[in-house]
């Protein structure tokens, strides 16, 4: 008998407390082939992890990931409440997940996180994964907006030093936003950020990562070098 590349997996609402089945892909059949310069995993086999990182609860519609905190502020699931569970009509997501349902289940997160006031880096987390998703479709339009809108809430991160007790080191966070400026065509912060992810090599650690910023920040040289002898 074949094994299912996914296994159904009961999940706690953070909101409402209620129990709901979501899948998830067994850690055997995630295979990466490649990874691209802004760390989007390109998987082998046609089993994507990305598309199952949130949990939508069929019951009151809140969508979450492992990166929630589970503390509601005071008047936060009112808000819930009134923009979202009152709105609800109940979409089916504990099956295989199609590109387009795995957008929908990162917006209704992306929305969730806002009104929850999560912190920057979780947010821009969710805004990088849907940008590579909207790459996969070769939709450039979107992508671009969500990796601008990654990198401001990375630039929000940085400045906030909210990522200081997840697993986002300086930086990688630096690393983040250099690339996605570079990405969206913002030189002079990619430059910036670049330079200060290369000053950290003293330090030691990341080397990957500093690795990669000098690659980069070449590139963005030669394309300089490039526009000017135009």
């Amino acid at each position: 008998m074949e094994i299912s590349p996914y296994y159904e997996k009961k999940i706690q609402c953070h909101n409402c407390k209620k129990e709901f089945p979501t899948l998830k892909v067994r850690s055997k059949f995630i295979k990466v082939d490649h990874t691209e310069t802004d760390f989007h995993p390109i998987y082998a086999d046609g089993v994507n992890a990305l598309y199952y990182n949130v949990f939508v609860c069929e019951h009151c519609g809140f969508s979450f990931t492992e990166d929630f905190t589970k503390y509601f502020a005071p008047g936060t699931q009112d808000e819930i409440r009134a923009q979202i569970t009152e709105k609800w009509v109940h979409h089916d997501f504990k099956g295989e997940r199609t590109v387009f349902q795995a957008i929908h289940a990162y917006k209704l997160a992306f929305l969730c996180a806002t009104i929850k006031k999560e912190k920057f880096v979780a947010i821009a987390g969710l805004t990088l994964r849907l940008a590579w998703l909207y790459r996969s479709l070769k939709n450039e339009g979107q992508e671009q907006r969500f990796m601008t809108m990654a990198r401001d809430y990375y630039m929000d991160s940085y400045s906030t030093e909210d990522y200081s007790s997840t697993q986002m080191s300086d930086v990688r966070i630096m690393y983040m936003i250099a690339e996605l400026s570079r990405r969206i065509g913002d030189l002079e912060n990619a430059t910036r950020f670049f330079s200060k992810v290369i000053e950290k090599q003293s330090i030691g650690g990341e080397a990957k990562i500093i690795d990669m910023a000098k690659e980069q920040w070449a590139i963005i040289r030669e394309e300089k070098e490039h526009a000017r002898q135009i």
